[in-house]
């Protein structure tokens, strides 16, 4: 969420004591819930001890009743986009990447950077910790691969991307890319030759290539909105989406963007840029392509004195014709609306609601979007979530 700063796992026991099923079914979810931060009145920062935030991993066989499978003890933080964490293709493994945790500073919490990426085990019952992976300073938005075999995180503060080879639940970095400038997110192209990160404090997305485990940077960049914070590719490669955040990492009371990059052209370039309210920062497609949301902050969290506050966020359904991007509809959510995720099959769209400690269930069929009326409650602050690509 913020743009600037401002344990061990559960057993098998304690999970039957809690009522958790063990993982079994597919799609899952992955969601992060941070318990450090919240805002007061004026939108300033309230924070809290860690030790109480949660990864969950949620069944959504059936998306109108998600199940959570599994509850790890494992620290996370919503400063950043809401896509610090992914699920590899195989549903084998998941990681998270934990990048602000807080430390006792004489008689107030501080919040420092940190540098850990967790593994998380889906094969195991119930899914458990694997490991511990240490990049670099504030790692914030991560993807594996299509093929499951490499995964990128971008590193705020340290300007960089790690590049993390995956064989099971051996995870561990073989390069750092320096990129010059704060990237904030990095996604793969789905063919897995190409890769694309956002310049946050640049304006800008760079593009990556990508052969075998070998990922360069060629210093080619594309201009897009201001802040871009988080980056979606289209199911067929021929577009991508970035969420302009406009802000610098919240909302501010002026209108934002999505830019639509055209990955066909030579070279890639912005065609488009669609209004989509004030501090896009969740953002996703559907599997069929044909719909796109963008999570709207609207002030949610901000001073109750502001005049761009809004007790609730909402999103924008955007209609994707081939290379057209238009707005349909906006849907209110809850408070501070952070990640949004398509079910694998396109039927079902969640939305994460950090104020409510719950997601938003809504129902999607062709680009019509409706609110089945339906929440979803996690049990914490949902700060990200990710879908399961099956």
């Amino acid at each position: 969420m913020r743009s600037h700063v401002v344990t061990g796992v559960i057993g098998a026991a304690a999970l039957a004591v809690l009522g958790l099923a063990p993982a079994g079914a597919a799609p899952f979810m992955i969601v992060g819930n941070d318990e450090k931060i919240l805002w007061d009145g004026q939108g300033k920062p309230i924070l809290s001890p860690p030790g109480k935030d949660s990864v969950l991993i949620v069944d959504l066989a059936d998306p109108m009743n998600p199940k959570i499978v599994a509850n790890l003890p494992l620290e996370n933080s919503v400063v950043g986009p809401p896509v610090n964490l992914d699920i590899a293709p195989d549903g084998s493994i998941a990681l998270v990447a934990d990048s602000v945790t807080l430390v006792k500073e004489g008689d107030a919490l501080k919040q420092v950077l940190n540098d850990k990426i967790w593994v998380i085990d889906l094969k195991a019952s119930p899914p458990k910790l694997a490991g511990t992976v240490t990049g670099a300073k504030q790692p914030s938005g991560l993807s594996i691969s299509p093929a499951g075999n490499l995964a990128l995180v971008a590193n705020r503060a340290d300007k960089s991307i790690s590049v993390l080879s995956i064989k099971g639940t051996d995870v561990k970095v073989i390069e750092t890319i320096p990129m010059g400038d704060e990237i904030s997110q990095v996604v793969f192209t789905p063919d897995g030759k190409r890769a694309l990160a956002t310049k946050f404090a640049a304006h800008k997305v760079a593009l990556l290539e990508v052969n075998g485990d070998k990922v360069t940077y060629p210093k080619t960049d594309v201009t897009v909105g201001l802040w871009p914070y988080n980056i979606v590719v289209a199911p067929d490669g021929r577009i991508a989406l970035t969420a302009d955040n406009g802000g610098a990492g919240s909302s501010d009371g002026n209108v934002d963007t999505v830019s639509v990059i055209d990955l066909e052209a030579r070279p890639p370039r912005v065609i488009d840029k669609v209004v989509v309210g004030d501090g896009p920062e969740g953002l996703a497609i559907s599997s069929k392509g044909n719909v796109a949301v963008a999570a709207i902050l609207a002030g949610s969290n901000a001073s109750k004195g502001a005049f761009f506050r809004r007790d609730k966020g909402y999103i924008s359904v955007l209609r994707v014709d081939g290379k057209k991007l238009t707005k349909i509809k906006e849907l209110d959510v809850g408070g501070l609306p952070e990640a949004a995720v398509f079910t694998p099959d396109g039927g079902y769209l969640l939305v994460g609601n950090y104020l409510d400690q719950d997601f938003s269930i809504f129902k999607v069929e062709g680009t019509e979007v409706t609110d089945t009326g339906k929440r979803f409650k996690v049990g914490g602050h949902p700060a990200s979530a990710r879908m399961s690509p099956h």
